[in-house]
């Protein structure tokens, strides 16, 4: 039975707690993507929160720190969940919102280090109490230039929310805001639109967590062989410790996400299968759906997590696949797990690897006064599954494959990225390396 599910569930228990009508009017359930999230912090041995980082160069000593504090904190005072904290209320995960609150550091690089070393160290040292907003600024002395990381704890704003943030800091930054300037009735009113979505959000995904969308699961998920153990069998070498990252742009990319995901999805599959084996199917994870309907555009942490498995097929019986997940798509990420393990599938929840698609011209970029932020990609930091791919939509196709050195080894890691490009390549997603 429906009520059965994990999520209504955990919507009766927060029901029973939030009867506190004093508690309740600064208290807020979790999403299913804010569960996965805090469930994945929990099981982590160092406790880390999974980031959203951004980077951005801009000529050195154009930004203003003061007014750029100012306008950070504005964002805060402004979106609810950037101004929420995960608490565990009697056994219940909720959100606890607090007064606004946004860091901006400049942190000095080490002598012999560089600003991309600076911001991962800063990152390396993120505590998970604090707010889920921070900018860090570095000065990068041999390229002339500042360095700026606006930062986010993913339980707090997902990749549909960066172009929020991009165009609201744009602004504050331009008008000169702060904290203070935002009326007591836009707050109320933010807020009022926050708690809906969150609540339609938790309606739709009770609904997607019925007898049918476990059977759809179980059945989907049934031919999943997890990696096992730690890591792969080494190749070529011992791997080693940190984060190895490599980055290829193709020509010409296709017009939207949504259009080329199949095959972002079979590129994918063929590095998975590359670094786990023939004899594995690992479970890759990507991040799809939305607010509601009815739902306002707020910031926030929204978009679930779907699991594919990565199976050895045809692209035309992939894209069948696909369009049938996005059928059960908002079934939550720890309803979908628990229906694989009732088809038997010894699975955790762990994903093998992680994609993300991004349509660059959907976003705004960061303005600060006069200077426009050149986007840039510091690599080194802490992924949240053995590799992860990163692919964004603009005049051309630019795929990130990152992993972690202390389960994938450099070479392996290099023959599955090839793999996944030559896999681009043979769906005439591009031809050759430029730039």
């Amino acid at each position: 039975m429906q009520s059965s599910s994990i999520t209504s569930q955990y919507l009766d228990r927060y029901r029973h707690i939030a009867d506190d009508a004093a508690r309740a009017a600064g208290t807020l359930p979790v999403t299913g993507a804010q569960r996965r999230f805090l469930l994945a912090r929990r099981m982590d041995p160092a406790g880390r929160p999974d980031l959203v980082p951004l980077f951005f160069a801009f000529p050195r000593g154009s930004v203003d720190p003061d007014r750029l504090r100012a306008a950070a904190g504005h964002l805060a005072a402004l979106h609810p969940a950037l101004r929420a904290r995960p608490e565990t209320l009697r056994g219940v995960p909720v959100q606890l919102l607090g007064e606004p609150d946004a860091r901006v550091d400049r942190v000095e690089p080490r002598p012999g280090e560089s600003a991309a070393d600076a911001l991962r160290r800063a990152l390396g040292t993120w505590a998970a109490e604090g707010p889920p907003l921070r900018l860090f600024l570095a000065t990068d002395t041999a390229g002339d230039r500042d360095v700026l990381a606006v930062v986010m704890d993913h339980a707090a704003c997902d990749e549909a929310s960066i172009g929020k943030v991009m165009g609201d800091l744009t602004d504050a930054y331009r008008d000169g805001l702060g904290p203070g300037d935002v009326p007591g009735t836009r707050a109320a009113d933010e807020l009022a639109a926050y708690r809906e979505a969150v609540h339609l959000q938790l309606e739709s995904e009770a609904r997607a967590s019925g007898q049918r969308s476990v059977a759809y699961w179980a059945r989907r998920l049934a031919a999943l062989r997890p990696a096992a153990g730690p890591a792969p069998a080494p190749r070529g070498g011992e791997g080693r410790a940190g984060t190895g990252a490599v980055l290829h742009r193709l020509p010409g990319a296709p017009d939207g996400a949504r259009t080329a995901f199949p095959v972002l999805l079979d590129a994918c599959a063929a590095a998975a299968r590359t670094l786990y084996g023939p004899d594995r199917v690992p479970a890759l994870g990507y991040p799809w759906g939305g607010r509601p309907a009815a739902a306002q555009p707020v910031l926030g942490c929204f978009l679930n997590t779907v699991v594919h498995p990565a199976t050895a097929c045809g692209l035309d019986e992939r894209t069948v696949s696909w369009w049938d997940d996005l059928d059960h798509a908002d079934a939550p990420f720890d309803e979908v797990v628990h229906a694989a393990r009732t088809a038997g599938v010894p699975w955790s929840g762990r994903l093998d690897g992680l994609l993300t698609s991004e349509d660059l011209h959907r976003r705004p970029p960061l303005r600060l006064g006069d200077a426009t932020g050149h986007e840039t990609h510091i690599d080194g930091r802490p992924v949240q599954a053995p590799f992860a791919v990163s692919v964004s939509h603009g005049t051309d196709l630019l795929v990130r494959m990152a992993w972690d050195r202390g389960v994938v080894p450099d070479p392996v890691a290099e023959d599955a990225f090839a793999a996944l490009l030559d896999t681009l390549r043979a769906h005439t997603l591009g031809h050759a390396p430029v730039g």
